[in-house]
């Protein structure tokens, strides 16, 4: 029998970065280090032929500026007009998750990716507390959406505990039950 190390504990007392809840769908793009270019939904490979809301034929289309991310798998939300929320946007967007890498030092206004891409706002950062979870989402709720300044019906946030390395999510509406409603048997619905 092979041996199996017990996991290290991540401490619950470390930082957090809470960011806004962007209501659209997931996207990726992988840019490999010898060029390769790849658009992806949160479960598959798409191409401009078949596509998630178009966001693989606006990869394509944006494809010279994106490649300065660079090689990796770059992760963020593809919203606004004709996506969920819609946001009243006049257009869709791609906004990316990894705040740490595409902002500098978590300022909003400095973006540190390329032009076609703006990053999720991040709301606040500091060590983990739910009371600070609490009240940045009663903020956002009566501020509205910092993605979308002025659209007053802001999905939630995600929390990401870098102790962990794990992002959790809590919505305005449907937090306890999620997407799917399990019925009393514990089955989706």
């Amino acid at each position: 029998m092979e041996f199996e190390e017990f996991p290290k504990i991540a401490r619950l007392s470390r930082m957090m970065t809470i960011t806004e809840k962007i209501d659209g769908t997931n996207a990726q793009l992988f840019i490999g280090d010898d060029g390769e270019f790849l658009a992806g939904s949160r479960s598959r490979w798409i191409t401009p032929g078949d596509d998630n809301f178009g966001f693989a034929k606006w990869a394509w289309d944006h494809k010279e500026d994106l490649m300065q991310l660079g090689p990796g798998r770059h992760f963020g939300e593809w919203w606004g007009l004709g996506i969920q929320r819609k946001y009243g946007q006049t257009e869709k967007r791609w906004s990316l998750f990894n705040t740490a890498k595409w902002l500098d030092g978590f300022d909003n206004d400095m973006l540190l990716c390329p032009s076609c891409c703006s990053v999720v706002p991040v709301l606040y950062r500091g060590n983990f507390d739910t009371a600070f979870i609490a009240s940045t989402m009663t903020l956002l709720q009566a501020s509205g959406s910092r993605a979308a300044p002025g659209f007053m019906n802001p999905e939630g946030v995600v929390i990401y505990h870098e102790a962990a390395r794990m992002m959790f999510k809590k919505t305005f509406t449907k937090d306890e039950a999620g997407k799917r409603q399990l019925d009393e048997a514990g089955v989706s619905k």
